[in-house]
């Protein structure tokens, strides 16, 4: 048998018991989609968010890429967020990183890596405002670790300087932001910031005027 007919099975299997379990479970799925939950997470395949979450389908709405990355560039990120915050009108967003990742690893390097080089330049750009902190740790998996941690919570920040979600903390009070990070030798997160809908909470710098939203 080759590795996708295995995946095509595995499937039929878990449509089956789906089923068993509940007869209206993709009826329900197919007529409704009402998530409470955006997650913005790595692309690596160790950290799903369902799994991680103990939750089932339509219950979080989930845009991946490598580092978990809020790129004010990225029009797939943006075009997400926006859906997800405006039409889903999601109440939490997570962004969720882990240890040992390992985009954050090689932006922490040199290694040329091609196209990708130009992603990982964001995550460098993390490290460089937090350099003092990260070469002052002398093992390199404690670095890792712990530019993981100030990643997710940059890339929390760059979150609510968007106009997306300052527009929905001012029409709604919501969605609030929260950083976490999952650890892949216990299986548990990691609460490291919580950002409620305050506008108090984004630098004024960022904020964009009220009547321009």
């Amino acid at each position: 048998m080759k590795p996708y007919e295995k995946l095509l099975l595995q499937n039929k299997a878990w449509s089956v018991e789906r089923i068993q379990h509940d007869k209206n479970f993709f009826h329900r799925l197919a007529n409704q989609q009402k998530p409470k939950f955006l997650w913005i997470g790595c692309s690596d395949s160790r950290v799903p968010a369902n799994e991680v979450t103990g939750t089932d389908p339509g219950e979080i709405f989930v845009h991946r890429n490598i580092a978990n990355m809020v790129v004010h560039t990225d029009l797939n990120l943006l075009s997400v967020l926006q859906y997800a915050v405006d039409v889903l009108k999601v109440e939490h967003i997570i962004v969720c990183g882990h240890y040992g990742c390992g985009g954050v690893e090689a932006a922490l390097g040199n290694h040329s890596f091609g196209l990708i080089n130009k992603w990982l330049r964001n995550i460098k750009e993390v490290y460089r405002m937090h350099q003092e902190e990260i070469d002052s740790i002398k093992n390199h998996k404690a670095q890792v670790d712990r530019l993981v941690e100030l990643n997710v919570l940059e890339q929390c920040q760059d979150l609510i300087k968007t106009s997306i979600i300052q527009k929905a903390w001012r029409d709604r009070k919501a969605p609030h932001v929260h950083g976490w990070v999952y650890g892949l030798d216990d299986g548990l997160v990691k609460e490291l910031i919580t950002i409620k809908a305050d506008m108090e909470n984004i630098p004024p710098i960022f904020r964009y005027l009220e009547d321009e939203l």
